[in-house]
């Protein structure tokens, strides 16, 4: 009980630090707007750009341009989880086949998604698809990588029982490795809800995407006449990828509180 009251004051006090960064951070722009120090026209006073997301909450078109964000962002997700997660335990179980993939892997991964815009314009247009196919290229890394690591992090003792009974490696992949390493997983699937988010915005943003947070950021930036709005835009994205990391945290820390409660009595 002590424990859980501590933790919540120092969640409170984080909290309470947070809100007062945010609260200085935005009287300084609004003084400098206010001031002539940034021209208005690169800085629009920021109650006013405030007074524009708060609109936003509850303007339905804008609302359905969010949607569309996160219908791609999440599908890309769950595609880059379901091919991730059994490369990552497969690969991080048996050496010879990563030591195989090893080249063809570090050869990928630098490539930016972003580099990819035009090749997954070509292949799948400027619609949902090809947001998809890039949220799933960046997102694939973290979760395959942090799957490998959770793989390898497994008890050698719990590996070693089960090659004395003779379980069937499947068996083994499902019910040993796999809820071993899921911390790890869920992790590395937290990362890339971020990096899905990013991806997502950018590729509406650089591909002239018809639909979505990052579309209509670019419309409103348009000639400039609604400055505004495409920082209230800019806010709204950097809010949704507080609230997602945020529901993810929390879901790690229902899921995986064994593993809180093992470390501490350690």
């Amino acid at each position: 009980m002590v424990r859980k009251q501590s933790g919540r004051r120092r969640a409170g006090g984080r909290v309470g630090r947070g809100i007062v960064g945010v609260a200085v951070a935005v009287l300084a722009a609004q003084l400098l707007s206010v001031s002539g120090a940034i021209s208005p026209t690169s800085l629009p006073p920021m109650f006013e750009v405030l007074g524009s997301t708060g609109h936003l909450f509850v303007d339905p078109s804008f609302l359905r341009e969010v949607l569309a964000t996160i219908q791609a962002a999440v599908t890309g997700l769950a595609i880059a989880t379901a091919i991730a997660v059994p490369a990552g335990l497969v690969l991080g179980s048996f050496r010879l086949l990563n030591q195989a993939a090893s080249a063809v892997v570090e050869f990928l991964r630098p490539i930016p998604s972003v580099a990819l815009i035009p090749l997954a314009i070509l292949l799948f247009g400027q619609g949902a698809q090809m947001k998809v196919s890039l949220v799933v290229y960046a997102s694939v890394w973290p979760i395959f990588f942090n799957t490998i690591y959770g793989v390898r992090d497994v008890e050698p003792l719990a590996k070693e029982t089960a090659r004395i009974f003779r379980i069937p490696p499947l068996r083994v992949l499902t019910h040993v490795l796999l809820p071993s390493a899921a911390p790890f997983v869920a992790t590395g699937i937290r990362v890339a809800a971020a990096i899905a988010l990013i991806v997502t915005i950018s590729a509406e943003l650089l591909a002239g995407s018809a639909d979505g947070l990052g579309a209509w950021i670019l419309r409103m930036s348009s000639g400039g006449a609604n400055l505004a709005l495409v920082y209230a835009g800019t806010i709204f994205a950097g809010l949704l990828g507080l609230v997602v990391n945020w529901l993810l945290v929390r879901g790690e820390q229902r899921l995986f509180r064994w593993r809180r409660e093992g470390v501490g009595a350690a």
